[in-house]
């Protein structure tokens, strides 16, 4: 018997059901699938992947649909454009997501690994092995992709996962999940190991911040500043934290301009609404004269709105003054402030009085300088000569990622298959004991 048809014995139709009744039991659901997932082999979990993915694509339809509904509803509340992009999905993102999940089948399975081994004096042999971290309950917001990626990541690493996608993409979410429970079914693994919360009410995510009665082991919110605020205030179990993005590309002096302008372009306008997306260019006071100019320029020619300090506005009449409340805006949209600072140590103390030690990138030909900044930032992901919209597990060879965390506890950076486990000691010996 699974441990979805256990969870339904003796219960309450469904309908009939509160809110409280539903998590408490969806919470004992995953408990149990879980430590069938634990034992899973490799093999059962990513044919559950493989089939998944291929559901995935014969879907297309019946997803795009799903997805009209939810875009329907947000553009009648007037979401602004750049969370409607946030929310789309077309055949080639549903093909995307199937190819994330095919990846992450491809992936080493950490599970079992031995991270160290070594040998005591008294002949013991002791190993730190990576084991899952148990019930992942991950909270979203308008990005139905996550469904996938969040729910795929954590079978890889033998978690269950309770997806508490937003109202937004109720719709989407549900055609998505129903093609991971589809492959979950055929690898013969437990359709409790990927849930999806069946309501948009809010009282369930407070249950789920409580731990579901001890059933989650760790919370991953992915969406807005007032989400992870929530969930870090009122969270009783473990929290990745994933702040908002205020990344910043700085544009040293030593640049090569066409690099530089290609890069900030970019890391800026190739998708504004990604946690990656540049939100503020610094550039180098000593920056030759024409350098400034033709940043702005190659910015507003590609739509982008600027707002900037005296010495960028006084750089192009089209650029509008920037306010304090700019420099710690995460504008999610064809928006960025500029800034010119004293060198690399000036972009430094911008960024680390403004940033939210997400990704921050350095234009830059003297190597010296590009490691000052690699070195003496300390945010969770630092690029030299590349665009902050490479802040994506994909694009980090992970397959997909459940969030970019900015904490400093267990998890930093992408959140992949090796985040989603932590470790036990396994001692093995011949009859030792302990003396006096």
């Amino acid at each position: 018997m699974t441990a979805s048809s256990k969870a339904g014995l003796g219960a309450k139709p469904e309908a009939q059901r509160t809110v409280g009744e539903a998590m408490q039991a969806l919470g004992e659901a995953a408990r149990e699938a879980a430590r069938e997932l634990a034992l899973a082999s490799t093999e059962a979990k990513d044919r559950a992947l493989r089939a998944a993915a291929s559901e995935l694509r014969g879907a297309t339809a019946p997803i795009g649909e799903a997805n009209k509904r939810d875009l329907a509803a947000a553009a009648e509340a007037g979401r602004p454009a750049s969370f409607l992009d946030r929310l789309m999905l077309d055949a080639s993102r549903v093909d995307g997501m199937a190819r994330g999940l095919e990846e992450i089948a491809a992936l080493p399975d950490p599970v079992g690994t031995a991270i160290a081994e070594w040998t005591r004096p008294n002949g013991l042999v002791m190993q730190r092995v990576r084991v899952p971290l148990g019930v992942v309950g991950i909270i979203y917001e308008s990005r139905p992709n996550v469904t996938a990626d969040a729910g795929a990541l954590c079978l890889k690493a033998g978690n269950a996962a309770i997806l508490r996608g937003g109202s937004e993409s109720h719709h989407s979410s549900r055609a998505i999940h129903t093609c991971l429970a589809r492959g979950l079914r055929e690898a013969g693994l437990p359709e409790a190991a990927i849930q999806l919360v069946p309501t948009t009410d809010r009282e369930a995510v407070g249950l789920m911040l409580k731990g579901l009665g001890g059933a989650v082991d760790v919370i991953v919110p992915r969406g807005g500043k007032s989400l992870v605020t929530r969930v870090q205030e009122e969270a009783r179990v473990p929290v990745f934290a994933h702040l908002e993005g205020l990344c910043h590309t700085y544009v040293d002096r030593s640049a090569d301009l066409e690099m530089a302008k290609r890069i900030v372009v970019n890391a800026k306008m190739r998708r504004t609404g990604v946690c990656g997306a540049t939100e503020t260019l610094l550039v180098d006071k000593a920056a030759p004269a024409g350098h400034l100019p033709a940043l702005v320029a190659a910015l507003i020619e590609a739509g982008c709105e600027v707002r900037g300090d005296a010495a960028v506005e006084a750089a192009d009449a089209r650029v509008k003054p920037a306010t304090e409340q700019d420099w710690s805006t995460e504008y999610l949209d064809a928006v960025i402030s500029a800034k010119v600072v004293d060198g690399v140590d000036g972009a430094i103390a911008h960024i680390q009085r403004y940033g939210s030690q997400h990704t921050d990138a350095i234009v830059a030909d003297d190597r010296a300088t590009a490691e000052r900044f690699l070195t003496r930032l300390d945010s969770a992901i630092v690029l030299h000569n590349a665009s902050t919209q490479f802040a994506d597990g994909g694009e980090f060879g992970m397959g997909a990622e459940i969030g970019i965390a900015t904490g400093r506890l267990h998890a930093r950076g992408p959140v992949g298959v090796e985040q989603l486990t932590t470790f036990k000691y396994v001692v093995r010996g011949r009859g030792q004991v302990r003396p006096g």
